[in-house]
């Protein structure tokens, strides 16, 4: 059984505008130099909820709620040549976006 070479690269951001932007100019990137492109999938938003007492002494029933909301978007690129990889590190990717990339 031959094994197929692909590069697996997980998204991560706050804003999924900005996470949409980037996955998108990922996938135009890696199609440039002939690799081929399965994604961007979004992945299930991961939601961390905090709960703050507005008052620590006499109203404690009083409380705030934060959340924070992680977005999530998958991509994985088919038998990546030089060329790809090498256009990939080259990309200028904002401070809110998180990238982690799998051979």
């Amino acid at each position: 059984m031959v094994t197929q070479q692909r590069i697996r690269i997980i998204l991560k951001a706050f804003d999924h505008r900005i996470l949409d932007l980037w996955a998108t100019q990922i996938v135009e990137a890696a199609e440039r130099t002939g690799a081929q492109v399965a994604g961007p999938v979004p992945m299930p938003t991961t939601i961390k909820r905090f709960c703050v007492i507005r008052s620590p002494h006499i109203y404690k029933k009083s409380r705030e709620h934060f959340e924070l909301r992680t977005h999530n978007r998958l991509i994985d690129i088919l038998e990546p040549s030089s060329k790809t990889i090498d256009s990939l590190t080259r990309l200028n990717v904002p401070a809110g976006v998180h990238i982690s990339m799998k051979m």
